[in-house]
């Protein structure tokens, strides 16, 4: 007898869900939820890509950074180049103020 009443007492959860999901604003509410899961998800995958490609370039600029490689010695002298360059005053500049 103990089973056939908690059988009971499942068919009617059952058919009292069957119920509440036949109503229209159970519906609309879980299709937005629906809606706002995927549009969520889209998002997280989207930040969690420039997230990865972001590290990955660090450690791709980390690792070239230190490496010995002859190209990467005249990257270093043109970038201090181009550090002086922008350091100095123009010709004028003086005169102008």
């Amino acid at each position: 007898m103990k089973t056939k009443d908690k059988s009971r007492k499942w068919m009617w959860w059952f058919l009292a869900a069957v119920v509440v999901f036949q109503l229209y604003f159970v519906r609309e509410l879980l299709a937005a939820f629906a809606l706002f899961a995927a549009v969520f998800a889209v998002v997280a995958f989207f930040v969690a890509g420039i997230y990865m490609a972001h590290k990955t370039w660090e450690a791709t600029v980390a690792r070239i950074a230190a490496s010995s490689h002859p190209a990467v010695a005249m990257a270093r002298r043109g970038a201090e180049a181009v550090e002086d360059f922008v350091r100095r005053p123009l010709r004028g500049s003086e005169a102008a103020r």
